[in-house]
């Protein structure tokens, strides 16, 4: 029970730290190293045959820069499975820990959550997949787990089947903004605010009627938090974006976009002209400082904020009778995996009805060696769209 305790309290120790890192980045942080982006590709003599060694693409050191290299390809344990990637997406986390040094305990390290490919190999016990099955997962910041190379191991019962409507790409897309929006809004305290999880038997639908406001529609997260609201009878669905993206996000169950370059300090005033119900749910997918307080300001007495970076809400405004959460949007926690595991037994169906839809596709040329480009696109600002690498076109 103690080595149980000890291996809980070191997640929540990374999700604390990795919190307070990206809240320091997004305020202005130290500029990136002056180091280069992609190092010169190596790869080292080997005698081992094909199928031992894959491609990866690594940091090579502490805030210094890419390469890809040849990495032994993992056996999955008991209830694990081997997935060999069709498709990585990628996230602003991914160049955040490559300039800042967070969350990373081994160098040469792979980054990378989201995948989608063919399980090549089945740990002992493993039955919901098998060999040949396509499927979708999220990965972890550890060199099995990450999915920014060819090859990664996961636990089986956080790994869904992909329907027949989707690519390898569209699926790749899904992990971690699915994770960072069912967890808030369905874990129980205090790693989500504790609703009813709309895909558990008679709680579609549980709150018709009631209001929620969604602080950044048109990122990968707010849309995410859009199709749970809905799935949750939530409405009307209020959410911040740009006009351009108006039709996508009501296409996904968005009521009314209030355009996101109106001054913060109207949203309130927007919000009551909407609705007059009291507005017990706010999701700030952004959680800059100015977001999250225009955000708490919105809730009613009761009400709960969902942050996704750390708590900025100014101390005179906080009260009693309003609760922020900061959600870790990780189904690879301990705290988040028997939420994470209901949600991916029940994501083949959810998917294949169209009631959960991923993002916009941009794929990446160059395979893993494609990638450190797009993170440098992820920097410059990229909305209602993920970018998405084939590690298999390394070859």
């Amino acid at each position: 029970m103690a080595a149980i305790a000890a291996h809980r309290t070191s997640w929540k120790l990374a999700a604390a730290l990795a919190a307070l890192a990206l809240a320091y980045i997004y305020r202005g942080g130290p500029t990136l190293p002056h180091t280069p982006f992609l190092a010169p590709t190596t790869t080292p003599a080997t005698t081992r045959t094909a199928m031992s060694t894959q491609k990866a693409l690594v940091v090579l050191e502490p805030k210094g820069a890419f390469a890809v290299q040849d990495r032994d390809i993992q056996e999955p344990g008991a209830g694990e499975v081997l997935v060999e990637l069709r498709a990585t997406a990628l996230n602003p986390v991914d160049w955040k820990i490559q300039a800042f040094d967070f969350f990373i305990t081994e160098y040469p390290a792979v980054l990378g959550t989201d995948g989608a490919g063919v399980v090549v190999k089945v740990g002992a016990g493993v039955t919901n997949v098998a060999v040949g099955d396509k499927v979708l997962f999220q990965g972890y910041f550890d060199n099995r787990r990450a999915t920014f190379q060819q090859y990664a191991v996961v636990a089986s019962e956080i790994v869904a089947k992909i329907p027949p409507n989707l690519s390898f790409e569209e699926a790749s897309t899904i992990p971690l903004t699915l994770a960072t929006a069912a967890l808030a809004l369905y874990s129980p305290k205090p790693q989500g605010i504790a609703l009813a999880a709309p895909w558990e038997a008679g709680n579609r639908g549980k709150y018709a009627g009631e209001p929620i406001v969604v602080i950044g529609g048109s990122s990968s997260v707010g849309q995410q938090v859009i199709q749970f609201a809905r799935l949750s009878g939530f409405s009307p669905i209020i959410t911040t974006a740009s006009p351009s993206n108006s039709a996508l996000l009501k296409s996904l169950g968005a009521t009314h976009i209030i355009d996101r370059s109106a001054p913060l300090s109207e949203l309130p005033a927007a919000v009551q002209a909407i609705t007059s119900a009291p507005v017990k749910v706010a999701y700030d997918a952004i959680s800059a400082p100015d977001t999250q307080n225009a955000a708490y300001d919105v809730l009613a007495p009761g009400g709960k904020l969902v942050i996704v970076l750390a708590q900025a809400v100014d101390a005179g405004r906080l009260t009693p009778q309003k609760e922020v959460v900061h959600v870790f949007g990780s189904v690879q926690a301990p705290d988040n995996r028997k939420v994470g595991a209901s949600l991916y037994a029940a994501l083949p169906g959810l998917l294949a009805s169209g009631e959960i839809k991923p993002n916009k596709v941009e794929v990446l040329p160059g395979g893993l060696a494609g990638i450190p480009a797009g993170l440098e696109k992820l920097r410059a600002g990229v909305s209602a769209l993920k970018l998405v690498a084939r590690p298999q076109e390394n070859l």
